[in-house]
């Protein structure tokens, strides 16, 4: 499975491969991206497949309000219990589902047994009770939170007798969810800037998507005023503090990311030029990051920085010619880390093809234009 998990990323870094222009520099070919075969789809599925059932190692997260509540994983969150941890069981089938929607045609026996066998009523019912033990109740804010929704978001849209039933089973989680925001944002003062999990800007985007494909107007006006109280007066950002060693997301492009949804287009352009100006300059360049060691589950979050900065900056790109050269920052990241996915350690691979596949996706959005 290693090998020819290995051999799909191989295939699609070499479609994100750039020529180099007269001057050097790097150019941007919209006409690559994320081509993949059915069969390679399948491969790159047994990534996800490989641990969503894996029980340990496992970090749980928990607050522990007595004696009884020391459970197995599996116990404690009966559809999300893989992976290492429930945020990345969350994304890893995210990924499953995205995959077998990609490609419809392809041979999904196993997935779909998984994924039945995963998301049932009982499960997520089990799921919901965790939240409601004593002392649990934050448990995930707000980045296991944002997939969970995305999740959602993904099965609500296909179309598939499968899907829809797994939507409907998860829709309990995923109101209960949103409750959790609506909870939560109103009493959010001043946002998490850090470039780990409790990251506000990544917990208010992937939210906002969701709010607006299930036309949520509640939450997503919420988010709409959060993000503006939080960031519109923000003024340059100092990008040389960025990153810290454990970062697996920008602080400064998840908020632009965050603000490129909730403005107006014009709105957008004036915030960006005032808190990152020179993200307009052609030249404009951050330095992908080096892992130095992939044995290390915390420094392996340098691959997933370069990944997210990656869907960042193609997302940012698509809003105005203007910005279009951050597309080709956007390869410089993605290369960077897409082949070092499958490196034989758990530690990066239970969760980082997710990220990649992310990436990939907004790489795909940018050749629509």
């Amino acid at each position: 499975m290693k090998n020819l998990a290995y051999m799909v990323f191989v295939l699609l870094l070499g479609a994100c491969q750039y020529p180099p222009q007269e001057d050097g520099k790097a150019d941007f070919d919209a006409n690559v991206g994320l081509v993949i075969t059915e069969k390679q789809a399948r491969e790159l599925s047994e990534l996800p497949l490989a641990c969503l059932n894996r029980e340990f190692p496992n970090k749980l997260g928990q607050v522990l309000g007595d004696s009884e509540a020391l459970q197995t994983p599996k116990q404690l969150h009966p559809a999300f219990f893989g992976c290492f941890d429930w945020h990345s069981a969350v994304h890893g089938t995210w990924m499953m589902v995205r995959l077998a929607k990609e490609f419809p045609r392809m041979k999904q026996d196993t997935i779909r047994t998984v994924l039945a066998k995963q998301i049932t009523t009982e499960n997520i019912m089990g799921e919901i009770a965790f939240f409601e033990s004593e002392y649990n109740e934050n448990f995930e804010r707000t980045y296991g939170w944002a997939w969970l929704l995305k999740l959602h978001g993904e099965l609500l849209t296909w179309n598939d007798s499968l899907g829809q039933a797994l939507a409907a089973n998860l829709e309990p989680l995923a109101d209960f969810i949103v409750g959790k925001y609506e909870e939560f944002l109103p009493k959010l003062s001043l946002p998490l800037r850090s470039g780990e999990h409790i990251n506000t800007a990544f917990g208010m985007s992937f939210a906002y998507d969701y709010a607006k494909k299930v036309d949520n107007q509640k939450i997503k006006v919420l988010i709409e005023e959060k993000a503006k109280l939080l960031y519109l007066n923000d003024k340059n950002a100092n990008l040389s503090f960025e990153p810290s060693a454990y970062d697996f997301l920008s602080p400064s492009l998840e908020e632009v990311n965050l603000m490129r949804r909730v403005l107006t287009k014009d709105q957008f352009m004036q915030w960006l030029a005032k808190f990152l100006p020179e993200m307009f300059k052609p030249d404009f360049d951050i330095e992908p990051q080096k892992v130095i060691d992939r044995e290390d589950g915390k420094l392996v979050h340098m691959d997933g920085l370069n990944l997210s900065r990656a869907w960042c900056l193609y997302a940012i790109s698509r809003v105005d010619p203007k910005l279009g050269h951050l597309k080709i920052l956007a390869d410089k990241h993605l290369e960077a880390s897409l082949d070092k996915i499958i490196d034989g350690s758990y530690a990066g691979e239970h969760w980082l093809a997710s990220f990649a596949l992310h990436a990939l996706l907004e790489r795909e959005r940018v050749r629509e234009i």
